[in-house]
């Protein structure tokens, strides 16, 4: 065992993600016997008590086909949240059942990234999460797809899954899905080789990274992965890319998959998920100055900084923060709703408390709900 996969070994807190194509057919149902096999591998890595397991599962959508009478993944909203919200139960329910067999138990956690990327509920999410692990349980975590809209959606379970694992400050995260690493090629063809490790985005530079799933079941591909990857690396987690018939090699350190070493530290705030799983609903235009101030200063954007706004959104909303050439250079959550703002522009926080009084004396975005994205 190189150095490298020793690390992966002595993990105690981990997150495994699995997608739908190793959990359910290609018709749409949940495959039992795959479900059996991954809880398996699951239960053994944890039957020695000093192993915890934060599974992050798709398949809701992709077990809620057959049930519906559909033939194949809708593509419109309303349809898929129909499919998830029949699906999510059998899926919940075949866990259940599966862990059962070694006296362990499952919870469910549904999350979207609009809870995720507000202080108290990032908060509650990770007090939930930490909790079942204290009481021996397996969180089954999934996107909450049967409410989840398209400005709140993570987009797939890959970065979910990278999310998850900087939420419960994860040693390790897995990604299992139907291919067996990232090679430097289209794997389906001769001559190209799987890559064994990955520690920095200049390994795979010169990789071209496919975008679709073998099966017509799941939204992710090879592409989704390699960005989970960069996330969760880039917030201090390794990664282990590989297919869901060799997690438990993967688990016991073997040289299956590619391995990617952590590139930045561990932290413990929420603002990955304001980065990564928020869509912004409207855009701030800065002055230089303010510019200067909050990439540069990390200062709280104050009122008068902002030089314009666009978009209708309320307070609380993600927003964007732009310099005057257009280019977003933060994100973060506003404290006015869109209509206040136009009133707002240019002037001090003394000026506005005056003649508005002293819920207008503060921070148009806090810096503590701010994330930098050019710094």
């Amino acid at each position: 065992m190189t150095e490298a996969r020793q690390l992966v070994t002595q993990a105690r807190r981990i997150v495994v993600k699995v997608g739908s194509s190793s959990l359910t057919t290609a018709s749409g149902g949940l495959d039992a016997d795959r479900v059996d096999a991954l809880v398996d591998v699951l239960a053994t890595v944890r039957s020695g008590g000093e192993k915890e397991i934060v599974l992050v599962s798709s398949g809701a959508i992709a077990a809620g086909l057959a049930p519906l009478g559909l033939a194949r993944r809708p593509k419109d909203l309303a349809r898929q949240q129909a499919a998830a919200s029949v699906g999510q139960g059998l899926l919940v329910a075949r866990y259940t059942a599966s862990f059962a067999r070694y006296g362990v138990r499952v919870g469910q956690v549904l999350l979207t990234g609009d809870d995720t990327s507000r202080r108290a509920h990032y908060r509650n999410a990770f007090r939930t999460l930490d909790q079942l692990l204290a009481m021996g349980a397996v969180p089954v975590v999934n996107e909450n797809d049967t409410v989840a809209t398209d400005e709140i959606r993570f987009g797939d379970n890959d970065r979910l899954a990278a999310l998850v694992a900087h939420l419960v400050q994860a040693d390790l995260l897995v990604l299992l899905s139907d291919v067996d690493g990232l090679y430097d090629g289209d794997p389906a063809r001769p001559g190209t080789s799987r890559i064994a490790e990955v520690r920095g985005p200049a390994d795979i530079a010169h990789v071209e990274i496919g975008s679709a799933g073998r099966a017509g079941v799941g939204t992710g591909g090879m592409v989704t992965k390699v960005d989970a990857a960069r996330i969760a690396a880039a917030a201090g987690v390794p990664v282990v890319l590989t297919s869901a018939v060799h997690a438990a090699d993967a688990l016991a350190g073997r040289p299956t998959g590619t391995l990617f070493h952590r590139t930045g530290r561990r932290s413990a705030n929420r603002l990955l998920w304001l980065a990564h799983a928020s869509t912004p609903r409207g855009a701030l235009v800065l002055d230089d100055g303010a510019v200067q101030a909050v990439v540069h200063g990390r200062k709280s954007l104050l009122p008068a900084g902002i030089a314009a706004v666009e978009g209708d959104f309320s307070a609380g909303d993600p927003v964007e923060l732009r310099d005057a050439a257009g280019t977003a250079v933060a994100r973060g959550l506003v404290n006015f709703d869109a209509k206040e703002i136009p009133q707002l522009l240019g002037r001090s926080t003394r000026e506005l408390a005056a003649e508005l009084g002293p819920a207008y004396e503060r921070e148009v975005v806090h810096r503590d709900d701010l994330v930098v994205l050019h710094p």
